[in-house]
């Protein structure tokens, strides 16, 4: 039996690390002589930047710690393997270094891009009759795998968006006796809404939730959105809206490039998006004339462990310790998927997909879950997510916050 290799690739999330623990364990205990980490994933892999996670993870504490670390503790990147026809020599590369280091079993965590990585690895494999095992873990906040109930990741992010909406919502009625306060809330999202419409969440006894919420599913009509905000301002002093940076325009133009001229693009062709919630509320301003705040969540979304889902970090590293087990059996060139069997009470199980159907494909919210003309989401949408986002785990902590554990 030879080792295993793990890599984290792409945005990290509050549980990512929950499902290398799991990997881990289900390694040492099936008797696997070494675990070794790519330093900042497959990039790292491909500079020979290898890790012993055995001086590391040598007793239950650690990797209970592990559990609890935001970001990715070995690191990440955004690298996009080339196309196996004409580039031969970089995959060559590749199983000569996992020849050196007794590489059987490549895991990788991430999302639709590293499910990629998973693919062209075991096509090459394949293709050359090479041994190794190659499995996807996933991982992404944006939820937007296919074939899969959900992603890990989600869940965690889904319980920041709700929870801090809902204190935004409470601070924005504080004030307002005279004239309307508005506040607009820009949340992750590209292509798919679902770290949006979690934003709804917040709606339950004590609050209303967001007034309108916006998902780049539905076309944005700016004229439309003027009309809501003014007769929402007609009747309400304190309005919160949220919106998907990815929001777009009829025509294909995003809202955030409307006072936005970056024009950066990562590896895989991903424009960076930020800035449609400061131009809307620059249209609230010019049109309405009302002073309007903006909130970016940004990063924070990804990394609160603070906040995670106890449903979260048990399925992240449920599919870390079933994906190692896969590769084990045999398994190559595919993906560990989470199989939802009852909502409520919510019964979850694991199985196992073909990498081909998931590569690159992206898995939007149902346009029947998007109601009021496109701005916010149903029921359906509140039974599906709520579930995710039940639970914490207690931390560690040191000096009044946190405890960490890093390279």
């Amino acid at each position: 039996m030879g080792n295993v290799i793990i890599g984290q690739s792409g945005g990290p999330t509050a549980v990512i690390n929950s499902s290398l623990a799991g990997a881990i364990r289900a390694a040492k205990d099936h008797g696997i002589k070494k675990v070794y980490g790519m330093h900042h994933g497959i990039e790292g892999f491909l500079n020979d930047d290898v890790i012993d996670l055995d001086i590391y993870f040598d007793d239950l504490y650690e990797l209970s710690l592990l559990k609890r670390t935001p970001s990715a503790f070995l690191g990440s990147c955004r690298y996009k393997l080339p196309e196996i026809e004409g580039n031969e020599d970089t995959y060559e590369k590749m199983f000569l270094l996992m020849e050196k280091y007794d590489i059987e079993y490549f895991l990788y965590i991430g999302g639709n891009d590293s499910m990629d990585t998973i693919k062209q690895l075991s096509d090459y494999a394949a293709m050359h009759g090479k041994d190794q095992k190659f499995i996807g873990i996933p991982k992404t906040i944006d939820n937007d795998l296919p074939v899969t109930d959900h992603t890990p990741g989600y869940g965690s992010a889904s319980k920041f968006i709700a929870t801090t909406m809902k204190e935004i919502i409470r601070d924005n009625e504080s004030f307002g006796a005279s004239e309307p306060k508005l506040c607009v809330v820009e949340i992750m999202g590209r292509n798919a809404g679902w770290l949006t419409a979690s934003s709804m969440l917040a709606d339950d006894p004590d609050c209303n939730g967001p007034d309108l919420i916006y998902l780049p599913e539905v076309a944005f009509d700016p004229e439309a959105f003027i009309r809501r905000v003014h007769d929402l301002c007609l009747i309400k002093k304190s309005i919160v809206i949220a919106i998907s940076e990815g929001i777009q325009l009829a025509d294909g133009t995003l809202v955030c490039e409307l006072g936005n001229d970056a024009t950066f693009v990562d590896a895989f062709g991903h424009r960076q998006l930020s800035g449609a919630g400061k131009v809307l509320t620059n249209m609230i301003a010019e049109q309405i004339g009302y002073k309007t705040r903006t909130i970016e969540f940004s990063i924070l979304q990804r990394c609160a462990t603070h906040l995670a889902s106890r449903t979260d970090i048990d399925e992240a590293y449920n599919v870390g310790y079933v994906g190692c087990e896969a590769a084990m059996k045999g398994e190559t060139g595919k993906m560990i998927t989470i199989e939802v069997l009852k909502r409520t009470p919510y019964v979850a199980d694991y199985g196992i997909h073909d990498i081909h159907d998931i590569a690159n494909v992206e898995k939007k919210v149902p346009l029947e879950w998007i109601t009021n003309d496109g701005t916010y989401v149903s029921q359906e949408f509140r039974e599906y997510a709520h579930p995710l986002v039940l639970g914490s785990l207690s931390k560690h902590t040191a000096g009044g916050v946190p405890k960490h554990l890093v390279l």
